[in-house]
């Protein structure tokens, strides 16, 4: 049986607000906690080395006797790329539709959990039901198929979660909206909405996706040879219309990525697209063709597309090179702070000859509802408190605005930021405090060991380089053995700047003696003299501070 009456209700977002991604929200209704998807984001250029980044959920860890399910809304990265991660340490069970589960379980292939995870599918005509709630879901329309909102039932009413979402009138099969069950919603009462906020900034509504096949169809045919398509992994809607075009323009299609391998794969296998098995063909197999029979959808392993992009115009691909007849396609918008590697990509790439396309073109639309959209959910809901999530700050404040317009009261509008804890409480709406929260970083297989302090460091090699100095001391006899030597790397042309290198082993050497004399010396001591030495010489002679490492052996 469900309570009669919620005496505690708590939104808190650990993702997914002030930044694009990394998608994760939290929903405590009483003693119950609920997580509402699992997402990663993929770094902005000063994250050198990272590979992807994911939420900081210790809070979760901190609670985890207390969660009953974690809720996913569909099946691109910035909603469910992290979930492997937050099995290694929470036993949940997961919730999602058939898609979305099959995507999620071959993220647990590459990174298995410790127990065996139960993974619930559900479709829009499921209830799920729990002591403090009973959650429905509704269908929506995004750039992967099965997308839902996520409903949490409480006496106060509906919590919605819309997902990311946009209208458009012209989608059909597992791409229609529940439009009928989102007025339903509205008219039952919502209490709290939180809509994705991505295209707030965007006047009028997104493009329907029956014009992108209509201009794709037009350049497909065009086209006087190979086309090259980017995209990212998860764009099944795309896909599908690469494929269609290519059947009706007698193209074959090579697929270049493991990531879109296993998203076509699992697409094909559950029905999710469809494909000729004649038009596609392994990427080892382009030769035989003639450049103008050939369509390459590329991605990277990772599912980004700018990176595999920026490999073909460095020449570093292994399978793929640009050529002057090439049309190349640009069907994603680049993450946020990806865009300057993605004009130097384009740049190449019209270096190279290519024709390029991009959403100017119409060759792609977004996947999210522009500001038309956006206000007519909050028309559907009519909430009664407002909270917008998935987007940059500035998204946020738009879509805010937008709620405004429509008549909802600001006082009842909440912008939140990451690990604010949104509660309702007594009947009144606030924040009330904050949790951990943040970013973990993935290097490798490292979670979490890279930090800022190791971000600061990646940054200052890449900037200023490195500057070593090793010397050998015979501490019985208190004198220098050996050295100091200096090694140099992406700081100065040591073979021009002989000078300079002989100054800085005056100098090391001078710091040293000045503390082997003494009766008792700390190491420690002696490299912070020479770092602070060397660092203002340096700068004095060059304007730039390299780190400096002391490396001192002794016999």
């Amino acid at each position: 049986m469900i309570k009669t009456k919620n005496e505690v209700i708590r939104i808190i977002p650990l993702g997914g607000v002030g930044e694009i991604g990394k998608s994760m929200y939290v929903v405590e209704i009483d003693d119950e906690v609920f997580i509402v998807d699992s997402g990663l984001m993929f770094p902005e250029d000063e994250m050198l080395g990272i590979d992807i980044v994911i939420p900081d959920f210790t809070y979760l860890e901190e609670n985890k006797d207390r969660i009953k399910g974690i809720f996913l809304t569909h099946g691109h990265e910035d909603a469910i790329g992290s979930i492997a991660y937050v099995l290694q340490k929470i036993n949940a069970p997961v919730y999602g539709s058939k898609l979305t589960i099959a995507l999620a379980k071959e993220h647990l292939k590459e990174l298995p959990a410790p127990y065996q995870v139960k993974f619930f599918e559900v479709t829009n005509k499921s209830r799920m039901n729990f002591q403090s709630t009973y959650v429905t879901f509704f269908h929506t329309t995004h750039s992967i198929p099965d997308s839902l909102g996520i409903v949490f039932h409480t006496s106060e009413g509906a919590i919605v979660f819309t997902g990311e979402f946009k209208f458009d009138q012209s989608a059909k099969g597992k791409f229609k909206p529940d439009l009928a069950k989102m007025a339903q919603l509205g008219d039952e009462g919502v209490f709290i909405l939180l809509s994705e906020s991505t295209e707030a900034e965007r006047p009028g509504y997104t493009t329907s996706e029956t014009v992108i096949e209509e201009k794709l169809a037009k350049y497909f045919y065009s086209a006087p040879a190979r086309i090259i398509v980017a995209v990212y992994a998860s764009n099944f809607i795309r896909i599908q219309q690469v494929f269609n075009q290519a059947q009706k323009s007698n193209r074959k299609v090579a697929i270049v990525g493991k990531s879109l391998e296993k998203v076509v794969d699992i697409g094909v296998k559950l029905g999710y697209l469809t494909i000729d098995e004649n038009t596609l063909i392994p990427i080892t197999e382009i030769s035989k063709y003639e450049d103008d029979e050939l369509i390459i959808i590329v991605t990277s392993n990772q599912g980004e597309p700018l990176d595999a992009l920026d490999k073909i115009v460095r020449k570093q691909h292994r399978d793929i090179r640009i050529k002057e007849t090439d049309t190349v396609l640009i069907t994603f918008t680049p993450s946020p702070g990806m865009e300057v590697q993605m004009s130097n990509a384009m740049n190449n790439l019209a270096k190279a000859g290519a024709t390029v396309l991009t959403a100017d073109k119409k060759v792609h639309v977004s996947g999210h509802g522009s500001q038309e959209d956006l206000k007519l959910m909050l028309n559907l809901m009519k909430p009664k408190y407002f909270i917008p999530i998935q987007g940059e700050y500035r998204m946020l404040i738009a879509h805010s605005k937008l709620a405004q317009q429509v008549g909802i009261d600001k006082s009842r509008i909440f912008i939140a930021d990451k690990g604010d804890i949104v509660e309702y409480r007594n009947g009144k709406m606030r924040i009330s405090g904050k949790v951990q929260a943040g970013n973990v970083l993935i290097d490798g297989s490292g979670v979490g060991d890279v930090g800022n302090i190791v971000l600061r460091d990646r940054k200052l090699l890449s900037q200023d380089g490195i500057f070593i100095v090793v010397v050998t001391l015979n501490r019985s006899q208190k004198r220098i053995a050996s050295g100091p030597e200096i090694i140099s790397r992406g700081f100065v042309y040591v073979r021009e700047s002989e000078e300079l290198i002989s100054e800085a082993i005056k100098i090391a050497r001078e710091c040293i003696e000045k503390y082997v004399n003494k009766d008792t010396f700390e190491w420690t001591n002696i490299k912070q003299e020479i770092r602070e030495t060397l660092s203002a010489y340096l700068f004095q002679k060059t304007k730039r501070r390299p780190m400096i490492i002391p490396i001192i052996m002794e016999y």
